[in-house]
C-alpha cells in the first residue's frame, strides 16, 4: 500500500537519490548523457538541497517504509518537483502522488495546476488531464534542455 506524508528533514539524502538515478535512468532515454548529467549533477551540497526541500514543503510517498517519491504543490498551484523512485515507475506511485496534489488542490481552493514537464513526463501529465501551454528550452548548466509548461483547471 502506497502512503503520502509531508516531508521531514531527514528526508533529504533519499528524495536527492530519487531525483538524480530518476533522471539518470528514466529520463535518460529522451535526453543525452550530457543533458542529464547537468540536470542531475553528481555533487550535492545537502545543506542547500535541506534548503530546498523544506522550502517546497513536498509530499513523501512509501511502501512499506521505503520512500518511493515525492512531489510538492506550491500555493500559486505549481507543481515544482514530480519523482518517481525509478524502480518503482508503474506501480501507482505517480498516480497516488497525483491523486494527493489534487486533493489538497481542492482544500486549499487552487483552481489552476501547472509545472514545467521533462519530455519524459509529458504522457504522464496529460493522461492526468494536462495541457501543453507552450514549449520551451531551459539551460542548465550549461546544457539546452526542452521541456513544457503544462497546465490543468480544475
Amino acid at each position: 500500500m502506497i502512503t503520502i506524508r509531508e516531508y521531514v528533514e531527514s528526508d533529504a539524502q533519499v528524495l536527492w537519490d530519487i531525483h538524480f538515478y530518476t533522471i539518470r535512468n528514466v529520463n535518460l532515454r529522451d535526453y543525452s548523457q550530457e543533458q542529464v548529467e547537468a540536470w542531475a549533477p553528481k555533487r550535492l551540497d545537502l545543506s542547500v538541497w535541506k534548503k530546498r526541500m523544506t522550502g517546497l514543503a513536498p509530499f513523501v510517498a512509501e511502501i512499506d517504509n521505503v520512500i518511493v517519491g515525492y512531489t510538492d504543490l506550491q500555493p500559486n498551484g505549481l507543481i515544482d518537483h514530480f519523482f518517481c523512485h525509478h524502480e518503482y515507475q508503474g506501480q501507482g506511485v505517480g498516480k497516488a502522488l497525483m491523486s494527493h496534489v489534487f486533493s489538497v488542490a481542492e482544500q486549499r481552493g487552487i483552481q489552476r495546476l501547472y509545472s514545467e514537464v521533462s519530455i519524459t513526463a509529458r504522457p504522464f501529465y496529460e493522461y492526468f488531464g494536462f495541457k501543453v501551454v507552450q514549449a520551451q528550452e531551459m539551460e542548465v548548466r550549461g546544457q539546452k534542455l526542452r521541456n513544457f509548461i503544462m497546465e490543468k483547471y480544475r
